[in-house]
C-alpha cells in the first residue's frame, strides 16, 4: 500500500467509526455487532502506527488513552460556569417561577431536565473539531483535562458540521461501570468509591490517560455556553441544535408552560428515578427564552433564570436479617444492621450502623423486620423506622452480649455513656481499627493501605502495632493477595511519605482518647515537639483553652505507659517526624489575619480546594472552624449545593461568604 492509498484507507476507517460509535453511544442504535466495530477498530490502530502522520488529533484511536500527563494546566472560561440556586420544596418553586413573571412577564415558559450527579465539564470545538475539554473549577478557572474527556466514547471528537463553539454539560459514570469498578477495586484491596460522582470526578482527574479510558464514562450535554452567528432564540432549540451537530443529551425533558406542568415533571421523577441507569439528584428548572434569560440576569454566583430542585432523600423497604457487632479502636460495640441488598440514592446498601442498644429498642427492632430505611445527607445509610404491621410472627429479638465478641472480656457500660465498651488493651479488634485509623487519610494518610490490607497484615501478623508499618518490606507485601509489584512500590513509597507528615498528624493518628484532629492541631502548634508534649503534667495541659479535663488527663495517662514512650521511641528510630511544621501558635495569634478568633463554618461542595484544605487554612490563620452553625459563628462559606446550613445562617443573619471571597482573603 503505498502512501496515498494509506491516508485514504485510513481517513475511511475513521468516518466509518466515527458513524458506528454515534450509532452506538449516542442513540444507541448499533448497525454493526461489537466485534466488527472492535476489528476495525484494530485496524484503524495498526495503520496508523505504520502511517503516522495521517493520524488526526479527532481520531476514533485516540479513545483507547494511554498518554501520561505531568499536570492539568489552568484554562480560563471565555464565560462563566454558574452553579445554580437550590430549591427544596414546591414553595421554593412557585416563588422562583413568581420571580421569573415579575421580572420578565407572565408568558415565560421552562424547560425541565434531569439534574445528572456528576461533574460539569465545558467542551471547545473550533471548525467542528474538539479542541479543549476542562472542569469548572471555581466558575472562571477550571482545568484543563481534554486528553481525558477525548476517552469518553459519547464526546463527538469532530461535529456534524464546521462550527466553532463551546458546549457545557455533565460527565458521569453509569451505574453498571460504577458496580464493576467497585467490584474491581474490592478485589484489588483497595478502598471503593463512595458513589459514581466521586467516581466520575477521579477518573477525569487521573495523569495516566488509559484509567480514564477504562472506566467507560459517558456524558449528557445541557447548554450552549458560546456560540456566534447562530440564529437561536430558546433554550429548546439549543438543545435540538446539539443533537443535530452529534452530541448526546438528555431526551428525558419536557417544555412547561407553567409552575405546575413543572410540578408535576419533578413529582413524576421522584417516582422514576430508582429505574434509570445514572444517578439524578434533582430536576433543572430553565426559562425557555433566551431573551428572557438575559433579562432576568444573573447575580454573582448564580443565573436568576434557572433553579435546581433537589430531591428529598430516597426511602426504601428493605429486610433486616441480622444485627452484627464490631468492636472500635476504642473498645466500643456498635451493633450494625445487615440488610437485604437495596439499592438507595445511587448505591447498594447492605449495612447501616444502629450506633447502640438504646437505638434498637426505642425503635423496637427485631431480625427479620420489615424497616425503612434512607441515607441521611445522601451518604450515610440509616434504618429509619421498622414496620410492624408487616411482621408475620417469625421476628426475633436481639440482645447485647455480655462478652466482647472479639476477646471475650467482659463489657461495660461507663458512668454517663450509652455505649457498650471492651476495656481489654490487648483486644485484636481494637488494635486492627487502631492500625487502621493510623493509616487513614487525615492521620497519616497512607495510599494504599485500606481496611483490607491491614487486616491481612495483621492476619499474617506482619504488624502488632504503628511502627511495624515502618517495618514492611517489599518481599512481605507481595506474598499478600492482590498485591502486585506496582501496587507494593506505590505502598512503600505512601509509607515512606508519610514520615514527613507534620505532628499534629500522628498525635491524631496515635488514637489518644479524647484527642480529635483539631485538639491534635492544638496541641500541636502548643508544645511544637511530642518530646515537649510528653512531658507536660496535667496541670500544664489543663492551661490551654482547648483542652478539657479529661482530655488532660487522657494524654498525660497515655504518655504514661511505657507501651507508649516504647512506641514513640520506635516511630522516631523509623524517621517518623515528631514536629510541626505549620505555623506557630503565638505567630497564629498575633498574625494580622481576619480570620483570627473567628468562628467559620465551612458547608456545601467546595471547587478549588477540599472542605479539609479549607479547614486548614483557616486555622492557620487563626479561625476557628466549627462544624454547625449557632448565634456564635461569624463567617459561613457556602460552596456549591449548600443546603440547611446555610438556610440557617441566612435566618441568623450570619455573615455568608461564596468560595471566591474565602480565596480573595486567604491569598492577602
Amino acid at each position: 500500500m503505498d502512501l496515498q492509498q494509506a491516508e485514504m484507507k485510513i481517513r475511511e476507517l475513521q468516518t466509518l467509526l466515527h458513524q458506528y460509535g454515534y450509532e452506538y453511544y449516542v442513540l444507541d442504535k448499533p448497525s454493526v455487532p461489537d466485534a466488527e466495530y472492535d476489528r476495525l477498530l484494530r485496524e484503524l490502530i495498526e495503520l496508523e502506527e505504520q502511517y503516522p502522520q495521517f493520524k488526526t488529533p479527532d481520531s476514533p484511536t485516540v479513545r483507547v488513552g494511554g498518554a501520561i500527563l505531568d499536570m492539568f494546566e489552568k484554562v480560563r472560561h471565555k464565560s462563566p460556569m454558574l452553579s445554580l440556586a437550590n430549591a427544596f420544596n414546591e414553595d421554593d418553586l412557585r416563588d422562583f417561577d413568581r420571580r421569573v413573571r415579575q421580572a420578565a412577564g407572565d408568558d415565560a415558559s421552562y424547560v425541565c431536565e434531569l439534574k445528572i450527579d456528576g461533574l460539569a465539564v465545558s467542551l471547545t470545538y473550533e471548525e467542528g473539531r474538539f479542541v479543549l475539554g476542562s472542569t469548572r473549577g471555581d466558575g472562571t478557572t477550571g482545568e484543563d483535562i481534554t486528553a481525558n474527556l477525548r476517552t469518553i466514547k459519547s464526546i463527538p471528537l469532530k461535529l456534524r458540521e464546521n462550527v466553532s463553539l463551546e458546549v457545557r454539560g455533565e460527565a458521569f459514570m453509569p451505574k453498571n461501570s460504577f458496580e464493576k469498578l467497585n467490584k474491581l477495586k474490592e478485589e484489588r484491596g483497595e478502598e471503593p468509591f463512595a458513589n459514581p460522582r466521586n467516581a466520575a470526578a477521579g477518573s477525569l482527574r487521573q495523569l495516566d490517560t488509559s484509567i480514564a479510558a477504562s472506566r467507560k464514562l459517558d456524558i449528557f450535554l445541557y447548554g450552549l455556553a458560546e456560540a456566534p452567528n447562530l440564529d437561536i432564540e430558546s433554550h429548546s432549540e439549543g438543545l435540538d441544535y446539539l443533537d443535530r451537530l452529534g452530541f448526546k443529551t438528555n431526551k428525558e425533558r419536557r417544555k412547561c408552560s407553567s409552575i405546575e406542568e413543572v410540578l408535576d415533571f419533578v413529582n413524576s421523577w421522584v417516582e422514576k428515578r430508582p429505574n434509570l441507569d445514572y444517578d439524578i439528584d434533582g430536576i433543572v428548572i430553565k426559562v425557555d427564552s433566551i431573551e428572557m434569560q438575559e433579562q432576568l440576569g444573573t447575580t454573582a454566583k448564580s443565573p436568576r433564570w434557572a433553579i435546581a430542585y433537589k430531591f428529598p432523600a430516597e426511602e426504601v423497604v428493605t429486610t433486616l436479617l441480622d444485627i452484627e457487632l464490631s468492636v472500635g479502636r476504642t473498645g466500643v460495640v456498635t451493633p450494625t444492621a445487615i440488610l437485604e441488598p437495596v439499592r438507595v440514592a445511587g448505591t447498594t446498601v447492605q449495612r447501616a450502623s444502629l450506633h447502640n442498644e438504646d437505638l434498637i429498642r426505642e425503635k423496637d427492632l427485631k431480625i427479620g423486620d420489615k424497616v425503612v430505611v434512607k441515607k441521611a445527607g445522601d451518604i450515610i445509610p440509616e434504618v429509619v423506622n421498622v414496620l410492624p404491621e408487616q411482621r408475620t410472627g417469625n421476628e426475633t429479638d436481639f440482645f447485647m452480649p455480655t462478652h466482647c465478641p472479639e476477646c471475650e472480656s467482659d463489657l461495660v457500660r461507663l458512668e454517663g455513656e450509652v455505649a457498650l465498651r471492651c476495656l481489654n488493651p490487648k483486644c485484636p479488634a481494637q488494635i486492627r481499627e487502631g492500625l487502621i485509623h493510623f493509616v487513614s487519610r487525615n492521620a497519616m494518610n497512607i495510599d494504599g493501605l485500606g481496611e483490607k490490607v491491614i487486616s491481612q497484615l495483621f492476619a499474617h501478623k506482619l504488624v502488632e502495632d504503628v511502627a511495624d508499618i515502618y517495618k514492611l518490606t517489599a518481599e512481605e507485601l507481595l506474598a499478600l493477595e492482590r498485591m502486585g509489584e506496582k501496587s507494593v512500590s506505590n505502598l512503600l513509597q505512601a509509607i515512606d511519605r508519610s514520615k514527613e507528615n507534620s505532628l499534629e498528624r500522628l498525635l491524631f493518628g496515635l488514637g489518644i482518647r479524647h484527642v480529635g484532629e483539631k485538639a491534635a492541631k492544638t496541641l500541636a502548634q502548643e508544645y511544637e515537639t511530642i518530646d515537649r508534649l510528653a512531658a507536660a503534667t496535667e496541670s500544664d495541659l489543663m492551661g490551654i483553652n482547648e483542652v478539657g479535663e479529661k482530655m488532660a488527663s487522657s494524654i498525660a495517662a497515655f504518655f504514661e505507659q511505657d507501651e507508649a514512650r516504647e512506641l514513640i521511641e520506635e516511630l522516631k528510630a523509623a524517621g517518623v517526624n515528631m514536629e510541626y511544621k505549620g505555623p506557630r501558635r503565638a505567630a497564629v495569634e498575633s498574625a494580622d489575619s481576619i480570620f483570627v478568633g473567628k468562628t467559620v463554618v465551612l458547608t456545601g461542595k467546595m471547587e478549588k480546594m477540599s472542605r479539609n484544605e479549607a479547614k486548614e487554612k483557616l486555622e492557620a490563620l487563626g479561625a476557628n472552624v466549627a462544624g454547625s452553625v449557632s448565634k456564635k459563628t461569624d463567617i459561613l462559606i457556602a460552596g456549591e449545593d449548600a443546603g440547611s446550613k446555610l438556610a440557617k445562617a441566612r435566618e441568623l443573619g450570619i455573615e455568608i461568604w461564596d468560595e471566591e471571597r474565602l480565596l480573595e482573603e486567604i491569598e492577602k
